[in-house]
């Protein structure tokens, strides 16, 4: 896909060193048309299954195919509103896949659903993968984690920093395709953009061996493409438990442009 200026993108997952297959997903988007692209902007998704071998693989394909498929088939006037329904039907086709294939019993995802149009961002999130920007040498989580740790943080039970190393961080309380309808994560309204900020998104098998500071050193000395390597080597390198998926997004308006590469 040729990437339009203004954007720079690169993205890669890996099993890790523990698993046997790849339960994570991710996609980049951006209309061909150029009133399209006006009205849409461009799409970023990471998806975190889980559910076991087949089941976790399964949804997370689905929940990120269903958001492209409602994103860029959809009249979009409110990017927001367009995110928010393609959770909510992605949530609805992995209930529905769940029960024609009992087998795969508990399947589920994680969801973390981007959208730029202009200076603007919107989100729609449910699940621990995550959004963080990198503004200058300040980084900031844009999405909270839907965790029993995450309920711990809300209550004041548990610091941010207890958190990070806490033995049930990755306990989830709400999911994509789970019984419960899940309520998505989203900010009331959009997040203002400025030129040289950079997204991050990413699932636990990143965050989760990597600290934010260094997230934010790495992403601010590389371009995308080298800093997504060197994320998931350094991931690796501490044992790689989980499977690892990034996607980095830097803002290039008054600069240098290149396309976006992604790798699996």
């Amino acid at each position: 896909m040729q990437i339009r200026p203004g954007l720079e993108v690169a993205s890669l997952t890996d099993v890790g060193c523990h698993r046997e297959n790849n339960e994570d997903y991710f996609t980049y988007w951006e209309p061909e048309g150029e009133e399209e692209f006006a009205r849409k902007g461009r799409l970023a998704v990471v998806a975190d299954g889980m559910g076991g071998y087949e089941g976790g693989q399964e949804a997370s394909r689905l929940a990120v195919e269903t958001i492209l498929e409602i994103y860029s088939g959809d009249e979009v006037s409110d990017p927001q509103a367009a995110l928010l329904t393609s959770l909510e039907t992605a949530h609805e086709r992995i209930r529905t896949y769940g029960d024609q294939h009992p087998q795969l019993h508990g399947l589920g995802t994680t969801c973390t659903a981007v959208a730029m149009n202009g200076k603007s961002l919107y989100f729609a999130h449910v699940g621990d993968s995550r959004l963080y920007m990198v503004r200058g040498s300040k980084i900031s989580r844009l999405t909270k984690d839907h965790s029993y740790v995450g309920r711990l943080i809300e209550s004041g039970l548990l610091s941010l920093a207890e958190a990070e190393n806490h033995p049930q961080r990755h306990i989830l309380t709400a999911a994509l395709g789970t019984l419960v309808p899940p309520a998505a994560d989203f900010p009331l309204s959009p997040v203002e953009l400025e030129d040289k900020d950079v997204l991050v998104l990413c699932t636990d098998g990143l965050w989760g061996q990597v600290q934010e500071e260094e997230l934010a050193q790495v992403v601010g000395s590389n371009n995308p493409s080298e800093a997504c390597h060197a994320l998931v080597g350094m991931a690796k390198e501490r044992g790689g438990p989980d499977n690892i998926t990034v996607q980095v997004l830097r803002l290039c308006w008054n600069g240098s442009q290149h396309s976006a590469n992604a790798a699996t």
